[in-house]
């Protein structure tokens, strides 16, 4: 393979990285503690857009409760937004021949 056909492969690579970030920050998924009672929101860029705290389990004599089902909603979206991510760069990179998968 010539250099010149490599560049080009890197410079596509890039131009495809930058159209899926784009796509990422579109993308969202909702991940919840508690049996729903908390749902967190998160994007592609591994951003919270959005909390719910169903009314029922908020206990002004059990705060710590709450805040660690709070803790565990987020933690499990920004993984499941993290691996979503990984996927879909790891889908850019196998297709450059000889290029390994960094992600």
């Amino acid at each position: 393979m010539n250099r010149h056909m490599v560049m080009k492969q890197i410079e596509k690579m890039q131009a495809d990285m930058i159209k899926l970030q784009e796509e990422l920050a579109e993308k969202t998924l909702e991940t919840t503690a508690g049996g729903g009672a908390v749902k967190v929101v998160v994007n592609g860029k591994q951003e919270i857009v959005g909390v719910t705290i169903d009314p029922e389990v908020v206990d002004k004599d059990d705060v710590e409760m709450l805040q660690d089902l709070i803790i565990a909603a987020v933690n499990e979206g920004l993984r499941q937004s993290k691996e979503m991510s990984e996927e879909a760069m790891a889908q850019i990179t196998k297709k450059i021949p000889g290029m390994p998968n960094f992600f």
